[in-house]
């Protein structure tokens, strides 16, 4: 059996709808079927603690991952940074990669060297249908470093239907809360918010007193029940009850009603002139 038709039975099972149970260890089976002895499909979260709604399959040795909680290393790993930020899947062992690196982060690829976690290749997962609540990526460890590159092009194909069909399943078994909407005016200040306006700015635009904006921003985030501004422009964003789209538009608006709003310095003094004549 070549790479892609042990790929193909394993995406078969997830499209299939096989139970979140069953589809970890046939993609253990299955990546080792394709010549790696390790993986890690996971939200970027502490292992041995992960939140609800995250993901966290591995067959790394467990001592490893009590020592990655204990040290929190889930941190500062390198490979999770990296991952968060990049769509291209990625060695371990490349210049580029290891130039990045921290002496902390450095100590961190030491401690896995001791546990067999070497020459690893990762896939980042930046999934539209996924919790948004986490990163997420998928990794895995080679037996030997002269795999084939259809290998690893396998288990890219396969990370991203087992992160799928497992982050559909525990977010059905822990929704995340229903968020009570946002009024007319809490929207709008939290777009001009998420545009970086001060309270005093969004107050000039709307026509409202710097005390009212921070007000309705207060009650925004207290709807959402989040404790900062930033994370009621996040949480609405991922509510649809705010959106890019209307942050933009909003922008565009509230330029052209702010400008109008600010007296020219050159028309003050021709008023000035005027008035002396």
């Amino acid at each position: 059996m070549n790479q892609f038709e042990v790929a193909q039975g394993f995406i078969e099972q997830c499209q299939a709808g096989a139970p979140a149970g069953t589809l970890a260890p046939a993609f253990q089976r299955s990546t080792e079927a394709l010549g790696f002895r390790h993986f890690a499909c996971c939200s970027h979260v502490d292992p041995l603690k992960p939140p609800r709604r995250a993901v966290m399959l591995h067959s790394y040795p467990k001592e490893w991952a009590k020592l990655f909680s204990e040290l929190e290393f889930f941190e500062i790993d390198p490979v999770f940074l990296h991952a968060s930020r990049s769509l291209a899947p990625f060695f371990w062992d490349t210049n580029t990669f290891l130039a990045e690196l921290t002496l902390p982060q450095q100590e961190i690829f030491h401690e896995a060297a001791r546990y067999g976690l070497t020459h690893g290749y990762t896939v980042p997962i930046h999934s539209v249908n996924g919790p948004r609540d986490f990163r997420a990526s998928c990794s895995v460890v080679p037996d030997s470093e002269t795999l084939p590159p259809a290998a690893y092009l396998a288990v890219q194909l396969m990370a991203f239907y087992l992160y799928e069909a497992v982050s559909k399943d525990a977010e059905a078994k822990h929704p995340p809360p229903v968020q009570k909407p946002l009024s007319r005016r809490e929207r709008q200040c939290l777009e001009l918010a998420a545009q970086g306006k001060s309270d005093w700015v969004s107050s000039k635009i709307l026509g409202l007193s710097e005390r009212t904006v921070h007000n309705h921003v207060e009650n925004a985030k207290r709807r959402l029940q989040v404790a900062t501004r930033v994370q009621a422009i996040v949480h609405a964003l991922a509510g649809q009850q705010i959106s890019l789209g209307d942050v933009v538009r909003c922008e565009s608006r509230s330029s052209a009603t702010f400008e109008q709003t600010r007296v020219p310095h050159t028309s003050v003094k021709s008023r000035t002139k005027t008035a002396n004549h």
